[in-house]
């Protein structure tokens, strides 16, 4: 008896009733972040092409993985970098809390621009 292809890919088979059924499996992953799962809502949105073909592949998970690890340590240095730019101190935060978060409310935004336009929508 000839092998099927799922077999010849070393597959295997369980019994259900009368049936064969592949024994399929779902690679394990990482959770994604918030950084990868808009990654993965803009690819599926507007790139879906690449966002099948990463999928298919198996490497849709390790790419989302990587841009979120990154998107995060960078919007970390951003938002760390842009403060002491603009000398928003935590003297400041204890004196006007109000300005205090008005100009970090203002750091995250850009930072977050920044972000989605270097590892989202690229």
């Amino acid at each position: 008896m000839e092998k099927s292809l799922f077999e010849q890919m070393g597959g295997t088979y369980r019994q259900e009733g009368d049936y064969l059924l592949p024994n399929l499996t779902v690679p394990e992953s990482a959770p994604i972040g918030i950084w990868g799962q808009r990654r993965k809502q803009y690819l599926f949105e507007h790139r879906n092409p690449l966002y099948t073909a990463l999928l298919f592949s198996g490497k849709l998970y390790a790419h989302l993985a990587d841009i979120d690890h990154q998107a995060q340590e960078m919007f970390s240095q951003l938002i760390e970098q842009m403060a002491t730019r603009e000398e928003i101190t935590e003297q400041l935060k204890a004196e006007n809390q109000m300005e205090w978060v008005g100009k970090m409310n203002n750091i995250r935004n850009r930072a977050e621009e920044i972000i989605f336009n270097e590892y989202i929508y690229c």
